[in-house]
């Protein structure tokens, strides 16, 4: 739904309605992500209430945000079922969001895996990333500097062609989200 990983596909600028990819494995939060940044986008951190039930995305799902000096934004979700055809959908993106479950060890290895194949595509070269380490407020999440460790982060972004942010974020808990929305304008404003 909203927020997938984030493509930029080698545009200096972004077009009036861009899309952004909201990658990553599945169970990381990449559809509580997008509703939650849908609700905080339409109505504000005050009204973001208990986190809503989700399913696994089995598919797309897209999101429209309006963002600082209208600017629209599309958030296209691929689920994480999806991996091996993520690749279809690179060249229509402007920037690209990849989730982290930093609560799910299990799973890290595979992540960073994912994460490499999707900085080294070449229609993502100039795109910018944001990678969020989700699931922060369960009590079994790795710190950031463990996962950042794991993942080699300094290497990763010291070889990568394309900007590279980090955030830690907890989707369930709302903490995190507005941050999120603040890099999505970012981008959005160059």
């Amino acid at each position: 739904m909203l927020l997938a990983s984030l493509c930029c596909c080698g545009k200096s600028e972004m077009s009036s309605k861009d899309v952004c990819l909201l990658l990553g494995a599945t169970g990381v939060g990449k559809t509580l992500l997008l509703k939650r940044l849908q609700k905080l986008n339409l109505h504000g951190s005050d009204e973001l209430g208990p986190p809503p039930s989700t399913l696994p995305t089995v598919g797309t799902n897209l999101t429209d945000l309006t963002l600082k000096k209208k600017k629209k934004l599309t958030l296209r979700e691929l689920g994480g079922c999806m991996g091996p055809i993520w690749s279809k959908y690179f060249k229509d993106c402007s920037s690209v969001i990849f989730m982290v479950d930093s609560a799910n060890i299990a799973q890290v290895s595979s992540s960073c895996i994912q994460l490499l194949s999707v900085l080294s595509a070449e229609p993502l070269h100039s795109v910018s990333v944001l990678i969020l380490f989700n699931k922060r407020d369960m009590p079994c999440t790795m710190s950031l500097i463990e996962i950042k460790s794991l993942f080699r982060m300094d290497d990763i972004i010291a070889s990568a062609t394309q900007p590279i942010t980090t955030l830690e974020l907890s989707a369930h808990s709302g903490e995190g989200l507005q941050e999120v929305l603040s890099w999505l304008e970012s981008i959005t404003v160059k």
